[in-house]
C-alpha cells in the first residue's frame, strides 16, 4: 500500500469523532489542576488556605495561555482553576475541540511546571455558550464558587489549626450557614471582610491599550504608539458590578 493511500486510511481513524464549535458561538474554556491537593499540601507545603506564591504560579500560567497564539480576551483564575474566554470570532484550528483541549492542557501544564520546577498536570474542558447572557452568567458562576471555596477554606484551616484532624473538621462545617461560617471566623479572630480579594473572588486578566513613545525612522522624531498589554487584576468588583464587567468586555470586542 502506497503511503498516501495508506496515510488518507488511517487518518479517517484518528478524525471521524471530530466536533468544531460552530460559528457564533462563545468559547470557555476551564482548566483545572490534577491531583493538585496532593501537589499543593504534600508535595510542596503551600502556605494553606491561600498562598501568595501559588497564586502568582496560576496567573502567570493564565498569562502565558492568553500569549500562545489563540485570541483570548479573558482569563480567571481562582484556587487551581483556570477559564478562557476567547474573542467570539476566534478560528484557531478550526475550532476543533480535540486540539483546543489538548493544546490549552499541555501549554498550560508545561507552563506551571517549568515555573514550579515540578511536575504538575491540567485537564481541560470547553463550554459552548450561545449568548453574551451565559457568558455573564458562567464568570458569574466562577466568581460565586470563589467566594464560597474561600469562605470554607478559611473555617476548615481555623479548625485544623486549633487541633481539628479533617473529618472533624468537616463534619464540624457541615450544614452551617454563611453567617454561622463568618461568625466562626470572628471567634477566631478572622473579619472575612478584610481578607484580600483575590481570595474571595479570584483573579481576571484582560488586555488594556497604553501609550508607548516609539520612533519613526523616517521622521526622524519621536512618537506616541499605541500598544496593549495584560492588566493582572487582583481587586475584581463582585455580583452584579462582576456581571456588567464581563458584559462590558465582550461587549467591547463581539
Amino acid at each position: 500500500m502506497k503511503f498516501d493511500e495508506l496515510d488518507h486510511r488511517m487518518r479517517v481513524f484518528e478524525t471521524a469523532h471530530d466536533h468544531c464549535v460552530l460559528p457564533g458561538i462563545y468559547i470557555v474554556a476551564r482548566l483545572d489542576g490534577r491531583g493538585f491537593t496532593r501537589l499543593t499540601k504534600e508535595v510542596h507545603q503551600f502556605e494553606a488556605p491561600f498562598d501568595n506564591y501559588f497564586r502568582d504560579l496560576m496567573v502567570d500560567t493564565v498569562e502565558h495561555l492568553m500569549n500562545c497564539g489563540i485570541d483570548i480576551i479573558y482569563g480567571y483564575t481562582q484556587s487551581d482553576e483556570i477559564s478562557l474566554l476567547f474573542a467570539l470570532n476566534e478560528n484557531t484550528f478550526n475550532r476543533k475541540l480535540r486540539k483546543l483541549n489538548s493544546v490549552l492542557a499541555s501549554e498550560a501544564s508545561a507552563k506551571f511546571s517549568l515555573s514550579l520546577s515540578a511536575l504538575a498536570c491540567f485537564d481541560c474542558r470547553i463550554s459552548q455558550l450561545p449568548n453574551q447572557e451565559e457568558v455573564v452568567n458562567y464568570f458569574r458562576w466562577r466568581s460565586e464558587d470563589a467566594h464560597r471555596n474561600a469562605l470554607n477554606a478559611h473555617c476548615y484551616w481555623c479548625l485544623r489549626r486549633e487541633g481539628q484532624n479533617a473529618t472533624q473538621a468537616t463534619s464540624m462545617m457541615k450544614g452551617l450557614s454563611v453567617a454561622e461560617k463568618n461568625e466562626m471566623l470572628f471567634q477566631h479572630g478572622i473579619n472575612f471582610n478584610q481578607i484580600p480579594n483575590w481570595q474571595k473572588r479570584g483573579v481576571g486578566l484582560y488586555w488594556e491599550k497604553y501609550e508607548k513613545q516609539g520612533y519613526n525612522p523616517m521622521k526622524g522624531e519621536i512618537v506616541p504608539a499605541l500598544r496593549r498589554r495584560i492588566r493582572r487584576d487582583l481587586d475584581l468588583p463582585m455580583k452584579d458590578e462582576y456581571s456588567q464587567f464581563i458584559a462590558k468586555l465582550v461587549s467591547a470586542v463581539s
